[in-house]
């Protein structure tokens, strides 16, 4: 009902930039939260950064890992239900597969149904 399409990743020197971009579709009512994580070889998938609705009033609420704090800006375009995590002075320690997240309320056949769903993955690779 819902899918999650990463893209944007690619291989980049170390301190460059990087952009990536993750769009949802599918029958959407809404995004409650959403966010990036990460998976380099031979470790565990880890959260970098996540944004999340905070009441009715429209706000947000960002989180970052420690260790992109100051580094990585996560941004959503409700219109478009693209978010993006804009990654700055990269590191080779940043080279991972990035995955997108999203607890979604959709549409469905029986009403209103919430899931969370994950991209398939773009690679990330910084050289030193």
């Amino acid at each position: 009902q819902v899918q999650l399409v990463e893209s944007g990743g690619r291989s980049v020197d170390a301190g460059g930039s990087l952009i990536l971009s993750c769009v949802a579709s599918g029958r959407i009512f809404s995004i409650e939260a959403t966010g990036w994580f990460r998976q380099a070889p031979g470790k565990e998938r880890e959260s970098v950064a996540s944004i999340t609705s905070a009441g009715f009033n429209g706000g947000e609420t960002a989180n970052y890992a420690d260790s992109v704090k100051g580094r990585f800006i996560i941004s959503r375009d409700k219109t478009k239900n693209t978010v993006y995590l804009q990654m700055n002075n990269l590191e080779p320690e940043d080279t991972a597969v990035y995955y997108c997240n999203a607890d979604v309320y959709y549409n469905s056949d029986q009403g209103l149904l919430r899931g969370d769903y994950w991209g398939q993955g773009t690679q990330v690779t910084v050289s030193s």
